[in-house]
């Protein structure tokens, strides 16, 4: 009995010390791995993603997801240094993989981030693509990526040091950040965002565009496309999102404190 009451006690500690704050919207959230190491294991795992994929060779594609990506990094900049937001660790980066059949984007700590072609049709203008940008810097900013490696590392690794298990089990840690990061699903099934984090990521990429200049209406014909696109069967972009109906709710919830922001831009 005194060891569980240990135990529990141990937990809760490293639960309270793992919490940390989500860009706008506040949650606390349960991410206790190291940005640093992340970061580090982002490098390289960008990398290898990279240097297995085909990379599109049209310049016109790859300016127009350059520009606008850099746009929002900026932007995505201001806003965490404006609120006290560590920026130390973000080295923005920003690629395009061929694969037309794919409507698909994803992004790792630090701001390794790729865009599929497949999805560039249905993003259509600037607009469109800034919502898929602004929703995958979402995701990297509220750390949704450390919160899922965090919880698989507790349950798979026994919640040991990220430093120790890739030391340990270099194979396993690197399976579990590439599933928790949704950058290749040739390591198993990918770990699904929960509902919460992705109506999170909707809910900071509206103010991310917005703040960027991009105008925040466009999120709600992106993802109604978007839907449509899939046919009976959803792109794998949308494959483990929350209903379209529910996602498309969410965001005109949103929308009037994205709107302020962009009227002031």
């Amino acid at each position: 009995m005194r060891t569980l009451t240990r135990l529990t006690a141990l937990m809760i500690v490293i639960v309270l010390m793992g919490c940390t704050t989500v860009p706008v919207t506040g949650r606390r959230s349960f991410a206790i791995l190291p940005s640093s190491e992340l970061a580090s294991m982002s490098i390289e795992s960008y990398k290898k993603v990279l240097d297995e994929a085909t990379l599109s060779e049209d310049q016109a594609q790859i300016d127009f997801v350059v520009s606008v990506g850099e746009r929002l990094a900026r932007a995505t900049e201001t806003y965490l240094q404006l609120n006290d937001f560590s920026t130390e660790n973000l080295a923005w980066e920003f690629n395009v993989i061929k694969e037309d059949d794919t409507v698909n984007a994803w992004a790792m700590p630090g701001g390794k981030i790729a865009v599929y072609t497949g999805i560039l049709p249905i993003a259509q203008d600037a607009d469109g693509l800034a919502t898929v940008l602004g929703h995958e810097i979402g995701h990297a900013i509220a750390a949704h990526g450390n919160e899922r490696m965090s919880q698989a590392m507790m349950v798979q690794l026994g919640g040991v040091a990220l430093s120790t298990a890739t030391r340990n089990q270099p194979g396993k840690t690197s399976n579990i950040f590439m599933q928790s990061y949704g950058a290749a699903s040739s390591v198993g099934l990918l770990l699904p965002y929960s509902r919460l984090h992705e109506t999170e990521a909707d809910t900071i990429g509206l103010t991310l565009m917005a703040m960027a200049g991009y105008d925040p209406r466009a999120a709600i014909p992106f993802w109604e496309r978007m839907n449509a696109s899939g046919g009976n069967r959803p792109p794998q972009f949308l494959s483990t999102h929350p209903a379209p109906a529910t996602r498309i709710e969410n965001i005109r919830e949103h929308l009037p404190e994205a709107m302020a922001v962009y009227a002031e831009e």
